[in-house]
């Protein structure tokens, strides 16, 4: 019995991670120019599970000594809506699904920030709700 419950749970931590989503860009440790453009590309590498995108919330957060945990501070909301994430039409080096967002960085944010990228999707026949938050830690000039 116990062989059971663990097999399923492995099973559902497997399919979990299959669906989980990735920050392509900006990278960890990338310098972003205050009132310029950067491009957020999010990751979500192909997977066998059936899926549906619900949608993501991508954020950046001024730090003032250690960034907060995401999960408790967002910060400003540069994007909330769908996500769609497509092949690209050129190969890359993910070669993986993945959709761009532009923004330009507030013109009052210096020094450390990190960016947050929520992520809610249904996954499987159930189907069971996926949260998830990825982010990196930036530095602003």
């Amino acid at each position: 019995m116990k062989f059971a419950f663990a097999t399923a749970l492995l099973s559902l931590l497997a399919v979990a991670s299959a669906q989980s989503i990735a920050i392509g860009s900006p990278a960890e440790g990338d310098t972003l120019t205050a009132g310029k453009n950067v491009t957020v590309q999010v990751l979500r590498p192909d997977t066998l599970t059936g899926s549906q995108e619900v949608s993501i919330v991508i954020s950046l957060l001024g730090c003032t000594g250690p960034c907060q945990d995401p999960a408790s501070r967002l910060g400003t909301t540069l994007y909330a809506g769908g996500f769609n994430p497509q092949y690209p039409t050129v190969r890359t080096a993910q070669n993986q699904p993945e959709q761009n967002f532009t923004f330009v960085v507030p013109a009052g944010l210096a020094g450390t920030a990190q960016l947050a990228v929520s992520h809610l999707s249904l996954v499987g026949a159930g189907p069971y709700p996926l949260f998830e938050i990825r982010n990196v830690t930036l530095n602003v000039v």
